[in-house]
């Protein structure tokens, strides 16, 4: 009988691992993927969208050609309950109860959603990045900040993960004041919940700090590192220490949580809505379960005087996705799961864009302790971006996930 492969989500991980398991088995297995978004997004360049250097077009593209291309179902409903017992996910599809689906493998890459409620106010006071909705209200919010301008605040909250996101949109803001002739007026400043700069969830990477600092310094931007922020108020970040920093524009990055689907299912998932893991992106209950990307918990290696979160988007869901599909194909051709990888020790790869600068993030591993450690800061990085951008697009687009 033919195994049934079952993808909760379309993005980096659950396009990745579809394509992954259908290519290597040479389409002789049943594949399936939900999503309750019919387009791929390539998030990463969710930081130029406010300023209208990219429209949502220009970063994503349906996906459901890919999938029917590549003798892939997909059904663009979002998935309402799984019963990991019972092997089946009930989809909001089909009725009002539902259509069940049942599976022999499934994988749950089901990626994030915000957790606004962490600081009060944010959600009514400032914008943020993190979705192709929040970036368009955050373009929005920047159009009419520039008949009006004033301090700008950009800043991660305590639990935040995704710093990377956060410098960027950082650097680019500066870059924007100063093509928009008004950078000497609008005071900047960056508020992380960070031990020190650079820190980026992921513990530092040697010379990482003092590199940030120029950055920092050469800009001309305040930072407020290692604290919560208590509030948001509509013209103040307010921290825990009370120190407020006024602001005509702020951009947030919140704390991610699992989806309310994997949260629900209690057998499955830990309070965040995450699922723990084994090394194979195997649940650590239920062997025919995985989980990539920002959907698996990720232990974190130390204690900061305040929360932070780990990254897990982009080329670790990747690595994630791929280790998962091996391990799914060795099930399903009655061998054991035995390919590896833990998280702290997929490469770190990354390119920070700063405008028309940028840092290229290279380390032998995600998390310490790292044998190896480099920041490159150019001009060639926001080439390299862009360039990137591009080839991802292309290679998502056609299927064509086995290539670097």
């Amino acid at each position: 009988m033919r195994k049934k492969v079952l993808v909760l989500g379309s993005n980096f991980g659950g396009l990745t691992a579809a394509l992954a398991v259908k290519h290597e088995l040479h389409g002789d297995v049943d594949v399936t993927v939900v999503s309750t978004s019919d387009r791929f997004l390539f998030n990463p360049s969710l930081i130029w969208l406010p300023f209208g250097k990219r429209r949502p077009e220009d970063i994503s593209f349906p996906v459901a050609p890919t999938f029917e291309g590549h003798g892939i179902e997909f059904i663009h409903a979002g998935a309402t309950a799984i019963d990991p017992d019972r092997r089946t996910v009930t989809v909001a599809a089909g009725g009002p109860a539902g259509t069940t689906h049942r599976y022999d493998y499934l994988v749950i890459a089901t990626g994030y959603r915000n957790r606004l409620d962490v600081v009060p106010g944010l959600a009514d006071n400032a914008v943020t990045i993190t979705t192709l909705p929040d970036a368009i209200k955050a373009g929005e919010a920047w159009q009419r900040f520039l008949h009006d301008p004033g301090p700008v605040v950009v800043a991660a909250t305590q639990g935040a993960g995704c710093f990377g996101a956060a410098y960027e949109f950082l650097f680019n803001i500066s870059h924007q004041l100063r093509k928009a002739g008004i950078k000497k007026r609008v005071k900047l400043t960056y508020v992380s919940a960070e031990p020190f700069l650079g820190h980026f969830g992921i513990g530092g990477l040697p010379h990482g700090e003092s590199l940030l600092k120029m950055f920092l310094r050469k800009e001309n931007i305040d930072a407020h590192l290692g604290g919560p922020i208590d509030h948001v108020a509509s013209d103040a970040v307010v921290l825990g220490d009370g120190t407020e920093i006024p602001f005509s524009y702020a951009m947030i990055v919140p704390p991610f949580a699992g989806q309310e689907v994997v949260a629900r299912t209690g057998t499955l998932s830990d309070d965040k809505g995450y699922v723990p893991v084994r090394d194979t992106y195997q649940s650590r209950k239920y062997d025919d379960v995985y989980a990539v990307g920002v959907a698996a918990a990720v232990d974190v290696p130390w204690q900061t005087p305040t929360p932070v979160g780990i990254p897990k988007t982009g080329f670790p869901t990747e690595v994630m996705a791929h280790t998962a599909a091996a391990n799914i194909v060795a099930q399903i051709r009655g061998a054991e799961p035995a390919h590896t990888k833990a998280f702290g020790d997929i490469k770190a790869v990354c390119v920070m864009d700063a405008g028309n600068n940028g840092v290229i993030i290279l380390a032998d591993k995600m998390l310490p302790p790292r044998k190896h450690g480099v920041l490159i800061p150019g001009p060639q990085a926001h080439l390299m971006k862009l360039g990137f951008e591009k080839y991802f697009l292309w290679k998502a687009r056609h299927g064509y996930v086995t290539l670097p």
